[in-house]
């Protein structure tokens, strides 16, 4: 192919990723469907756009660097604040999980399809991996609790190393031109060299981040290139050591980097986010493109069957058991065992295997690869991306909203602290600058006038326990009061007042409203009178917490308050109870019952888990 025509195919291709995120954007699903859709037509006999010749022998070159970005990039938003969210069964999923999906899709493969167990344990292998890539659109569009998250996230990251490796260790068994290792050696040795040059290469990037001057001028753009070569290193260095080991350090230091406190994390995290955009949407509609119609024509209606058996059996399975005991909930449980779509590592690898299993002359064999692999993945991105967000809803994992209409300083201040105790906020605005400023700090937003009923439907009013009108407005404000509680009943409705005057109108609809100016007196005030405790409620959500949780567990109703604190955690202390709207400070003899509501006050995670165990609906 000429070097011209070559360059409009890849700036082509390039062109159509862009539309197809922002087509998958407005529709709420995976840009990974639109990528394999576009990549097997323009892959077809026929219009010849794209052939096994077009790349050449730099197709792997290009592969890897792509996925050296990707799950770098998936890695550093990996934090361990997450991971804590939901710790046991985070684990569980990457260990017992892992084996389950190896085992039971190898198992559907050998026994549906009719393949050597060799080939069936490549392809279990490969679609053990769920992946960043997939899983995260879909935490965009469905957001549930942070424990689900968390769990979901990590299983991605860390299954896409274990499964790229796992899947070249049995594949030394299928090729008759790989070298022969045991099992056992092969995965340790390539995790372990994964892991070592990982940990180097984040080492050097967070030394001259830290400490060696960037040149002021240019820092942030010197920060972002020297994490982005860093990935890059660390990924072929470890490859050039072992095979696949590189993915393994791609993902290691971008989780070590995106926990260490480095500098211009914020223009780093922004740019790595365009970058894989970029390249993960070229490389999934050229790795497509390579896969015909007729090779998923090959595994047909047996290929159906054994995606079907992966996601309604295989999947449901390894979530229910790795899940168990823990505190999710059961429609949390059922929609995480919905959520387990296929991304880039299996596309990559399993295209890359397919053409050295080609070039071996086992043709049959890579049609079998190829045409089971994106077959999982293309009907598990449409139905599972697809939806995500109408099974979420059935289920009632989506936590109710609190709504702020006004996306100013007060709003986006108010949506930052109630985000850090892990409400699901949604500011609603109308000003085009505003609204870009407050998505750009990372909010949710909805643009439109709050005023207007369709609007607040459409933030979720009507799955909303909280709507805030903090405009600086008290007409508007005072009106998204009236809609708030006349047309969505939302149970609790809080208005700011810029002029004093005008608290008693917004009280008569029983509104509970804020002064601005009183406010500020009050504020004053706890800093003359009480500052400890108004320095300590000021970093409430980060150092401390205090929230209120209705009580549901029959273990603790009917128990006075001096037996139910002991059975809190430690740092957890009972400082109100409303019962009937009254609030007071219980004595040791004031006995819980159903209903009541509990003010915890203590450290911040030490709330968090009262609150589970108060109420396991609170968290």
């Amino acid at each position: 192919m000429a070097e011209s025509t070559l360059l409009l195919l890849v700036a082509g291709i390039i062109a159509i990723g862009v539309v197809a995120q922002i087509l998958a954007d407005r529709l709420q699903v995976p840009a990974i469907i639109f990528y394999i859709v576009v990549g097997l037509v323009i892959g077809e006999p026929g219009l010849d756009l794209v052939t096994q010749e077009t790349f050449g022998e730099a197709l792997p070159t290009i592969v890897g660097f792509a996925v050296a970005i990707i799950v770098f990039e998936g890695a550093f938003h990996l934090k361990i604040e997450r991971i804590r969210e939901a710790p046991a069964a985070a684990i569980r999923l990457v260990t017992i999980g892992a084996v389950i999906a190896l085992v039971g899709t190898a198992a559907a493969v050998k026994f549906v399809l009719d393949v050597p167990w060799d080939l069936s344990l490549v392809i279990g292998s490969l679609l053990v991996a769920t992946g960043p890539t997939v899983v995260t659109p879909i935490l965009r569009v469905v957001p549930v609790r942070n424990r689900v998250a968390a769990a979901l996230e990590t299983e991605g990251i860390v299954n896409d190393v274990s499964a790229a490796i796992m899947a070249v260790v049995f594949f030394n068994r299928v090729n008759p031109a790989a070298s022969i290792e045991s099992l056992e050696q092969a995965f340790v040795t390539r995790l372990g060299v994964g892991l070592l040059f990982g940990v180097i290469v984040a080492g050097l990037v967070y030394y001259l981040l830290r400490y060696v001057d960037l040149s002021p001028g240019d820092a942030p753009r010197n920060a972002r290139l020297l994490v982005l070569a860093g990935a890059l290193v660390a990924f072929a260095a470890a490859n050039y050591e072992a095979t696949e080991a590189g993915v393994a350090a791609a993902a290691t230091a971008g989780f070590l980097l995106g926990n260490a406190d480095i500098p211009y994390e914020h223009d780093i995290e922004s740019f790595k986010g365009d970058v894989t955009l970029l390249v993960l949407s070229f490389v999934f509609i050229a790795l497509a493109s390579l896969v015909s119609i007729r090779t998923l024509e090959v595994v047909g209606f047996e290929g159906l069957l054994v995606v079907g058996l992966i996601a309604l059996v295989v999947r449901p399975a390894l979530v229910l058991l790795s899940t168990a005991g823990d505190r999710f909930s059961t429609g949390e449980r059922l929609f995480m065992s919905f959520v387990g779509p296929r991304g880039i590592i299996p596309a990559s690898v399993a295209t890359l295997f397919a053409v050295e299993l080609r070039a071996e002359g086992l043709e049959t064999q890579a049609d079998v690869l190829l045409g089971t692999v994106f077959l999982a993945i293309l009907l598990t991105a449409v139905f599972q991306g697809g939806l995500a967000r109408k099974i979420a809803e059935y289920l009632e994992v989506i936590p109710m909203r609190v709504i702020i209409v006004g996306g100013g300083k007060v709003g986006r201040s108010l949506a930052e602290r109630l985000e850090d105790r892990g409400e699901n906020v949604v500011i609603v605005e109308e000003r085009d600058r505003v609204v870009e400023r407050a998505r750009n700090e990372g909010y949710t937003v909805h643009q439109g006038d709050g005023t207007d009923t369709e609007v607040l439907r459409s933030s979720g009013a009507e799955n909303a326990k909280t709507v805030v009108a903090a405009t600086g407005d008290d007409d508007a404000n005072l009106l998204v009061a009236q809609l708030a509680k006349s047309k969505f009943d939302v149970e609790r409705v809080i208005a700011r007042a810029n002029n004093p005057d005008n608290v008693d109108a917004f009280e008569d609809l029983g509104v509970r409203t804020i002064s601005s100016s009183m406010a500020t007196a009050w504020a004053i005030d706890n800093q003359i009178e009480r500052p400890a405790i108004a320095h300590w409620m000021t970093d409430v959500g980060r150092v401390g917490d205090v929230q209120e949780v209705e009580v549901t567990n029959d273990d603790i109703v009917g128990k006075p308050v001096s037996e139910v604190g002991p059975m809190l955690p430690d740092a957890c202390l009972i400082a109100l109870i409303t019962r009937d709207g009254e609030t007071d400070v219980p004595t040791a003899d004031f006995v819980v019952e159903r209903g009541d509501m509990l003010t915890l006050l203590g450290r911040n995670d030490s709330v968090r888990e009262g609150m589970a165990f108060v109420n396991s609906d609170a968290s």
